[in-house]
C-alpha cells in the first residue's frame, strides 16, 4: 500500500496503521491536481504575471459537446466533430494532440463519452518568447509540478501531452530570420558558408519552406504541414531529400534552448558542445526546450513527382512473390536517384474499377521523386527493367503504373503532395530500419516476413529515405546522436494499427474515429491492436536483429527501446541528461532517462523505487 492510499483511509482505521506507513520510504512524486502542495491559485496568478496574462487556464477541445463544460456549445459541436480529423484542429489548439489516444479518451467530443481533464494539462504557458519558457520551465521545477512541452501535437508517442501538467507551447515561437550566403556561429563567430534559415521552436515545416522558397531554397523536412521543425529534427528527422543530404539532424549548425536550470544557451559546435551533440537526435522534451534553429538551405530542386504501383488480383497465387519482388528492388530506384514513399497491400479496394478489372487488388502504390533530371523520359528508363521482369514472370497478371508530373522547384511538389492525412484517431506503429544487406540477401525469409507484416487490415510501409546523403553526413562538430544505425539504412518499414469496424455503428456517427484507428474507451480493442502489431510486425524485426528505429516513428512499447531508438549513443546521452537536468525536469517516455519514473494509474508521475 502506497501512502496516497494510506491518507485516503478513515481516521478509525489511521492509528493502527500509523507503524505500518512509518516503515515505508517516502515516494518521491510530481504534485498533481488535489495534492496539498499543489501551487496555489496566487502562485499561479504571479507566474501569469510573470509571462504578461500568458497563462492559459485551457479549456477541452471536446468539452463543446459536453454540457456540464464551460466551453459547451451545442451549435459548435458539429464543427468541432468534422474538424476533428483534421490535423490543423489539433495544432491550432493549445492541448489537443494528434493522436488521442495519449488523452486517455478524457474528453471526446461525443455527448454520450465521458468528459473530464484528466487526462490533459492543467495550465498552458503560450510561449511567444525564450522568456516567456524560461518562466514555466523555473515555475515547474520549484514547484515540482510535472512539465511536458507541445510544438504542434504531431507525435505518435504521447510526448507532448501529460495529465495535471503544465504544459509549454511553443506554437507561437515561429519567427523567421533567413541567412544570405554565410552564418556567423555565436561564440568564437566563426563563419559558415552557404544559405542559411533560423526558425523559432515551434515553426511548422510549412513555414520554413514558404520562406525558403522566396530564395529558391529549401531544407530537410517532414513531409506533413503540422510537422514541427524540433520535434522533427531532435530525433533525427528523414525527409524526401535525405537521400541526397542527410537527416535534419544533419543540417542544424545551431540552437537556442532553455534548460532545466532555466538558462537560456545558444549551443553549436564551439559552444555547449555536449548539448549540440544530443539535441540533434537524442528526442525531444529531454534535455532543455528548443526555442530557435538555424539550419542549412539545399537548393530547391526541379522534381519530377511520381504516381506508381505495381498491381495484380488479391486472390492471385503471385501476390507473395511479387511483393517481395518489388521489395527488392528499392535499392535499386534509390540507386537510380529515386526517393519517397512505397505503400504495400495484401488486399485493398480497386480505386478505379471498372468491368473487366478485380474488386480487390494488392501490390504497391506509391509516391516518389527523382531531383533536377532534364530527360523527360528518365522515370520510364529508370521503371523500364522492372516492367519487362514483370512481364516475364507474369505476363499479363501485373499492372505498372507510372504517372509523371514536373514542378519547377520543391514548394510547388509540396503544395500538391504534402501529407494529409487524418487526426482524432488511436494509431500506434512499428518500425525498422533496413539496410542493403537484409533487402537483397535471402528471399524466402523476407517473404515470410513480409506475408506475415501484411494483412487484409493495413498496409506495410517502405520509405526509401536513407542512402547515400544519410550515409555519408557530416554533421556540424564532428557528429551528433542520431541512432548509428541510420548511417546504413535505405528503407524505414513501417506498418501501423488497424482496427476494422464499423464506425457508423460503433459511434452513431458521433465520434469521428478515423479508419485507422481502433475504437475508443474499449481496452480490450487497444490491447488486441497492440499485439496484433507486435505480432505481425516482429518477423521483419527480426530480419535485421541488429537494427534499430526511428525513435519519432516508432512503438512506444519496444522492450529494449534504449537500444533500439538510440544504439550505442544511449550511454552518452544518458550521462549528458544526468548532468544537464539532474532531477528531471523533463520527462517523457520512451526518451532518455525516463527509466527513473513511471506514471501511476491516476496519472501522478513518480520516482521507481
Amino acid at each position: 500500500m502506497t501512502l496516497p492510499s494510506i491518507r485516503k483511509l478513515t481516521t478509525g482505521l489511521l492509528a493502527p496503521l500509523l507503524i505500518t506507513a512509518s516503515t515505508i520510504p517516502h515516494r518521491v512524486c510530481k504534485v498533481k491536481p488535489g495534492n496539498t502542495n499543489w501551487p496555489s491559485e496566487d502562485e499561479w496568478k504571479q507566474l501569469n504575471e510573470t509571462l504578461s496574462g500568458n497563462l492559459i487556464k485551457p479549456e477541452l477541445p471536446g468539452g463543446v459537446c459536453h454540457t456540464g463544460q464551460p466551453n459547451y456549445d451545442k451549435d459548435q459541436c458539429p464543427n468541432v466533430i468534422k474538424a476533428w480529423s483534421t490535423q490543423d484542429f489539433h495544432v491550432q489548439d493549445p492541448i489537443s494532440v494528434l493522436s488521442t489516444q495519449f488523452t486517455d479518451y478524457s474528453c471526446l467530443p461525443d455527448p454520450k463519452a465521458p468528459c473530464g481533464r484528466e487526462g490533459y494539462p492543467q495550465y498552458v504557458v503560450n510561449a511567444s518568447t525564450a522568456e516567456h519558457v524560461k518562466a514555466g520551465i523555473d515555475f515547474a521545477r520549484d514547484h515540482s509540478v510535472r512539465l511536458v512541452i507541445k510544438s504542434t501535437g504531431h507525435d505518435y508517442l504521447g510526448r507532448s501531452i501529460a495529465p495535471g501538467a503544465l504544459s509549454v507551447w511553443t506554437h507561437h515561437l515561429n519567427d523567421i530570420t533567413y541567412h544570405k550566403k554565410e552564418f556567423k556561429l555565436a561564440g568564437l563567430g566563426k563563419v559558415i558558408e552557404g544559405d542559411a534559415v533560423t526558425a523559432g521552436g515551434g515553426t511548422e515545416m510549412l513555414v520554413i519552406y514558404e520562406a525558403c522558397a522566396a530564395h529558391d531554397t529549401t531544407v530537410v523536412g517532414g513531409s506533413a504541414r503540422s510537422v514541427g521543425v524540433t520535434g522533427h529534427f531532435s530525433s533525427g528527422g528523414h525527409s524526401i531529400l535525405s537521400p541526397r543530404y542527410g537527416l535534419a539532424a544533419d543540417n542544424v549548425l545551431e540552437m537556442e534552448v532553455v534548460t532545466a536550470a532555466g538558462e537560456i544557451l545558444t549551443v553549436n559546435e564551439d559552444q555547449n558542445q555536449d548539448l549540440f551533440w544530443a539535441l540533434r537526435g537524442g528526442g525531444g522534451s529531454t534535455f532543455g526546450v528548443i526555442t530557435a534553429v538555424t539550419m542549412r538551405t539545399v537548393p530547391s530542386p526541379r522534381i519530377h513527382g511520381i504516381s506508381w504501383g505495381a498491381l495484380t488480383a488479391s486472390n492471385s497465387t503471385i501476390v507473395p512473390n511479387l511483393i517481395t519482388y518489388i521489395f527488392t528492388q528499392l535499392p535499386y530506384l534509390m540507386d537510380s536517384g529515386l526517393s519517397g514513399y512505397n505503400f504495400f497491400y495484401r488486399e485493398m479496394d480497386n480505386p478505379s474499377p471498372a468491368p473487366g478489372i478485380p474488386d480487390k487488388i494488392a501490390g504497391v502504390n506509391g509516391g516518389l521523386i527523382l531531383q533536377n533530371s532534364d530527360d523527360p523520359d528518365a522515370v520510364h528508363k529508370i521503371f523500364k527493367p522492372i516492367n519487362e521482369t514483370l512481364q516475364s514472370r507474369w505476363k499479363g497478371q501485373v499492372l505498372l503504373i507510372l504517372n509523371v508530373t514536373t514542378y519547377e522547384n520543391f514548394k510547388d511538389w509540396y503544395d500538391a503532395s504534402y501529407d494529409k492525412g487524418l487526426a482524432g484517431y488511436s494509431v500506434y506503429l512499428r518500425s525498422r530500419l533496413l539496410g542493403r544487406e537484409t533487402l537483397l540477401g535471402d528471399e524466402k525469409p523476407l517473404r515470410e516476413a513480409l506475408m506475415t507484416a501484411l494483412d487484409s487490415l493495413t498496409n506495410l510501409q517502405a520509405f526509401m529515405v536513407g542512402g547515400p546523403g544519410v550515409h555519408d553526413a557530416k554533421p556540424r562538430g564532428g557528429g551528433n546522436s542520431v541512432l548509428p544505425v541510420w548511417r546504413n539504412a535505405q528503407i524505414h518499414a513501417r506498418k501501423l494499427t488497424l482496427y476494422r469496424v464499423n464506425l457508423a455503428q460503433l459511434t452513431n456517427n458521433r465520434c469521428p474515429v478515423a479508419p485507422q484507428g481502433f475504437i475508443p474507451l474499449n481496452a480490450t480493442a487497444e490491447e488486441e491492436a497492440k499485439q496484433l502489431l507486435e505480432t505481425k510486425f516482429q518477423p521483419l524485426w527480426d530480419l535485421a536483429p541488429d537494427s534499430g528505429s526511428y525513435v519519432n516513428e516508432a512503438y512506444p512499447y519496444e522492450e529494449d527501446w534504449q537500444q533500439a531508438f538510440w544504439g550505442d549513443n544511449y550511454k552518452r546521452l544518458l550521462s549528458i541528461k544526468r548532468k544537464v537536468d539532474p532531477t528531471d525536469v523533463f520527462w517523457c517516455v520512451p526518451c532518455v532517462g525516463s527509466e527513473n519514473w513511471e506514471e501511476q494509474a491516476d496519472g501522478q508521475l513518480c520516482k521507481v523505487s
